[in-house]
């Protein structure tokens, strides 16, 4: 019997803000249901690693890869790779005191690459994401509640979306405060050459002390949409995505 072939799996967790070990292990736990996954951790981009893998997923924060990283990257998807990229992978933030946030532009070929930019979300709670159109990807999903950070991105146009929401209102702690209704991106596929990106924003997490330097402890332990059964079929299927299996 000839076995299916071993698959190099890069995962990039790092940055500030979030329980960076609770995703890790989360993503983990997905990916060993599948024998073939083979999987690198890292906590940063580095051009070696993407050169070498098969298969990359990424959930950081504030991180920002270098030149030749980024050179990689796109060598990458433009060749045929996938990338699965998660919550705040496309955010840059600069924290001062009591200062409202400020979101710095990514990178030009970053923000390409990706297809959106992270510019506020108001404070955690719930809200309601709802499939568009119809994909493998989110194949018999309703309209669903969770309770996480909603994100509010700046968009550029050729992604495809699979999931929305939807919102009005103020994000004080933000340096873009105001927002008109409108419809937000969730989900979406975003091709480049033979490859393509897979953009989840769902799946904050953060611990009791997760938010240094800013403070030395946080209030509460926050899980997302970790435990929500919706998420973790999009997880399940994303991952089966960069394989190119059948979802």
């Amino acid at each position: 019997m000839r076995l299916p072939p071993r698959v190099d799996v890069l995962l990039i967790t790092g940055g500030p803000y979030h329980d960076m070990d609770h995703a890790r292990l989360a993503l983990l736990g997905f990916m060993a249901e599948h024998e073939r996954m083979r999987v690198t951790v890292r906590e940063g981009y580095a051009a070696d690693d993407i050169a070498a893998a098969d298969v990359i997923v990424t959930y950081t924060c504030d991180r920002v890869p270098d030149d030749p990283a980024l050179d990689a990257l796109t060598a990458f998807v433009e060749g045929g790779g996938r990338w699965f990229a998660l919550h705040g992978t496309n955010s840059r933030m600069v924290l001062d005191g009591d200062k409202p946030v400020v979101c710095p532009p990514l990178p030009e070929r970053l923000l390409d690459l990706l297809g959106s930019q992270f510019a506020a979300h108001p404070v955690p709670g719930r809200f309601k994401v709802k499939p568009v159109g119809a994909h493998d990807l989110t194949r018999g999903l309703s309209a669903f509640f969770v309770e996480d950070e909603q994100y509010l991105q700046h968009h550029l146009p050729g992604n495809e979306v699979l999931l929305e929401t939807e919102f009005e209102g103020e994000t004080p702690l933000f340096e873009t405060a105001q927002w008109a209704r409108a419809a937000h991106q969730v989900m979406y596929l975003r091709a480049r050459g033979e490859g393509a990106v897979l953009y989840l924003t769902l799946g904050h997490t953060r611990g009791r002390y997760d938010m240094r330097p800013v403070a030395e402890e946080y209030p509460f332990v926050e899980r997302g949409s970790w435990d929500h059964p919706d998420f973790q079929t999009l997880i399940r299927r994303g991952l089966r995505w960069t394989m190119k299996e059948t979802i």
